[in-house]
């Protein structure tokens, strides 16, 4: 019997039993497609956490005050802030980088009749960079106005959109707080970043935010950007170096502030969602072996309905090694339709999933080879014991079964 003969008579083996051939199938076609859903989706959770980093400025370094011990007991308190005097030793005495300060509070913001309680950030021109968080239109603020602290503002395009309604932004006035402050540039579009919807902010001069807002001349955060790809590691220990010297640490005291790099930060969450994608996909391939058993179960229902049938073609020539390959070649065809409907229904599911979840649609072939192919390796592995039962059955005993 030919290789055509044997495939012919295991797909009309399969169309006269429709329903059970699907069901047969199904283990595999869930199977596969949990497993290419779970494994893209990972794959697409990574991509989207690094360019969300990426997002928020490129070779970035925070620097933020932390905790100190006080006294004999080991009491742990808030470290002094910063002041733009750290900031200025920064910028002047490390090499290779650009330096911007922060200082973040939340202000009401009313314009005509809304108003709504937002973050304003005191800065300079550095933060577009260093953020990239660029003007759109408009523009930045002058030397003087940071140097006097004048109340100029330049806001994000979600305050356009709810409360300008179609006004023209520039040269109006905001009430931030109880400062009067004149806007004079809109920030590009940015969206949700790190939890934050970065379009929904205000930026002014930091000494317009110390003095008028805040009452304060601390420096809550310092954004550090090496211009030198993979510089950051030498630039993190120059800052350490220059603050705990500048902070007057003893040479075994713990630091009291922190200097941490976006490039770690993003390593991290890429590690820990790859884990998660790994133990996610190992769970869904569970599902292919539980596919596989059904298979084989099935499979050996078949054997023993068909038994008269395989004594007929036993006694009528047929070699065992076709009764085999008959079989072998029905689980091998129900995996196979299996898992390519599992491939299909895997790649919809992905998409509908990151696109409702707004992450990047990311598609894998080496992860869709290797479901397909392990869908038919379950086929050649349970549909075996089934083929060989059925090509080692007796004739004699086989025609006599009822």
């Amino acid at each position: 019997m030919s290789w055509l003969d044997t495939f012919l008579m295991a797909f009309q083996a399969i169309v006269r039993n429709k329903l059970r051939s699907l069901l047969t199938a199904l283990g595999i076609i869930i199977g596969v497609g949990s497993v290419v859903v779970m494994v893209h989706l990972g794959q697409s959770a990574t991509r989207s956490v690094t360019d969300e980093i990426a997002s928020i400025g490129s070779n970035l370094l925070f620097v933020m005050p932390g905790t100190a011990q006080r006294g004999l007991g080991g009491v742990r308190s808030i470290a002094r802030p910063f002041e733009l005097e750290d900031v200025q030793a920064i910028e002047r005495e490390v090499p290779g980088i650009l330096v911007a300060p922060a200082l973040t509070t939340n202000a009401t913001v009313v314009f005509g009749n809304a108003n709504e309680t937002i973050p304003v950030v005191g800065t300079n021109n550095n933060y577009f960079v260093v953020r990239n968080h660029g003007v759109a239109y408009g523009r930045e603020f002058e030397d003087s106005e940071l140097s006097a602290g004048a109340a100029a503002c330049i806001i994000g395009t979600a305050l356009v959109d709810e409360m300008y309604l179609g006004q023209e932004p520039l040269g109006s006035t905001l009430r931030v707080g109880r400062t009067a402050c004149r806007v004079i540039g809109v920030l590009e579009e940015k969206g949700q970043s790190m939890g934050q919807d970065r379009d929904k902010t205000i930026l002014m001069p930091i000494k317009a935010v110390q003095r008028r807002l805040v009452g304060k001349l601390d420096v809550q955060t310092i954004y550090v950007s090496a211009l030198i790809d993979g510089s950051t590691r030498t630039v993190q220990k120059d800052i350490e170096s220059l603050l705990r010297q500048r902070r007057s640490i003893a040479s075994r005291a713990d630091d009291d502030f922190y200097v941490r790099d976006t490039q770690d930060i993003a390593e991290a969450l890429a590690s820990t969602t790859n884990t998660l994608t790994v133990l996610l996909g190992a769970i869904a391939a569970v599902s292919l072996l539980v596919g596989g058993i059904g298979i084989m179960n099935i499979m050996l229902v078949s054997v023993t309905e068909r038994i008269r049938e395989i004594g007929i073609r036993l006694a009528i020539g047929a070699r065992t090694r076709d009764v085999l390959l008959q079989f072998l070649v029905e689980s091998i065809t129900l995996s196979t339709l299996g898992g390519i409907i599992g491939l299909i229904l895997g790649v919809v599911g992905t998409w509908l999933v990151t696109t409702r979840m707004k992450m990047p649609f990311l598609l894998s072939p080496a992860v869709m080879l290797m479901g397909f192919f392990f869908a038919v390796a379950i086929g050649v592995l349970f549909g075996y014991f089934p083929a060989r039962k059925a090509a080692h059955l007796n004739p004699v005993d086989a025609l006599r079964h009822e």
